[in-house]
């Protein structure tokens, strides 16, 4: 029985399954990292585009650019 349990282990034993199990671990968090940064260029610029709409509504409340300008320019960051 014993001889059967280690050949199915591959003969390394506990420090094989644990080796197998680090090593899919690994893979499984390289991928959702790789998920994560792509994901996330998106979100930054999404970020940045609501930043933008932002500075202009402040300008725009300032009193810096017209209702014309801030319109076009609303216009061009939205589209």
């Amino acid at each position: 029985m014993m001889g059967y349990y280690n050949d199915f282990m591959g003969g390394f034993g506990w420090v094989g399954l644990i080796s197998m199990i680090l090593f899919w671990t690994l893979i499984i968090w390289a991928i959702v990292a790789l998920i994560r940064s792509v994901s996330g260029k998106e979100t930054h610029y999404e970020n940045n585009e609501h930043e933008a709409l932002r500075i202009i509504k402040e300008r725009y409340a300032r009193g810096e650019i017209n209702k014309k300008e801030f319109d076009e320019k609303k216009r061009d960051l939205l589209k």
